[in-house]
């Protein structure tokens, strides 16, 4: 349902959405489940660099390995992530995931 707009795109063959315990809310695909466990841990990661650099909160990722080509957002503490055919034009991909995760109706982290 989250990620309806993400099966139809081209190239894409896995998508997530990964909640703030780092399981998949939803995934679609070959290697989904496993994708959003990775994109969690990647996050956790890339948060305490940013905190090391005086970066702020990581609200984009980017990477290509061999086979792959996989962009997520952030959304307070969700993560919607989509690995796509290497080679594939990744913009369409990025557009439907920030558009998604502004229309989510998530809960948000409790500030104090």
């Amino acid at each position: 349902m989250i990620l309806d707009p993400l099966r139809t795109l081209p190239g894409v063959i896995a998508a997530a959405v990964v909640g703030p315990d780092g399981l998949a809310l939803e995934s679609h695909g070959d290697g989904g489940d496993g994708m959003a466990a990775e994109l969690a841990a990647l996050r956790t990661q890339l948060d305490r660099t940013g905190r090391r650099l005086g970066a702020g909160e990581v609200t984009r990722i980017a990477f290509t390995s061999e086979r792959v080509e996989v962009v997520a957002v952030t959304t307070g503490d969700f993560i919607l992530g989509a690995a796509m055919t290497r080679g594939t034009d990744t913009r369409t991909a990025q557009q439907t995931l920030a558009r998604v995760a502004l229309d989510l109706n998530l809960p948000r982290p409790e500030t104090t």
